[in-house]
């Protein structure tokens, strides 16, 4: 069973930082894309950043470059994303996904097939 768990959301002020985990198991990661994405109430899910798992390849949105940071770690099969100098905006539930093997990094969240169950972010102004 394929399961991507999340973990390190919570409720930060403005200018402050979190960290989020995703620790992947089920399946083999290792060719694979994988995205962090985020939504907020009453908005479209958005591509937030992205990792190729071989490579360590990254890519940003333009919203959240410069401040995340997407990194993976092979022996502990866990993606995370460092979030530095948090803005009220950036408030919303973060998802990781992971796309099919061997893939190229996408940002349409229709093009990853498995999902984490979100952890919410908070920040407060």
């Amino acid at each position: 069973q394929v399961q991507l768990v999340e973990s390190g959301g919570g409720l930060v002020q403005a200018g402050g930082s979190l960290r989020l985990s995703c620790e992947a198991s089920g399946r083999t990661f290792s060719s694979c894309p994988m995205g962090w994405f985020r939504q907020a109430p009453g908005k479209e899910r958005e591509f937030v950043a992205g990792i190729i798992w071989t490579t360590g390849n990254t890519y940003y949105a333009d919203s959240v470059k410069g401040r995340f940071t997407t990194s993976r770690d092979n022996a502990k099969n866990t993606v995370y994303l460092q979030m530095d100098r948090l803005k009220p905006e950036d408030t919303a539930v973060y998802y990781c996904a992971a796309g099919a093997p061997g893939t190229v990094l996408f940002t349409a969240p229709s093009r990853y097939i498995d999902w984490g169950q979100g952890t919410q972010v908070t920040v407060s102004s």
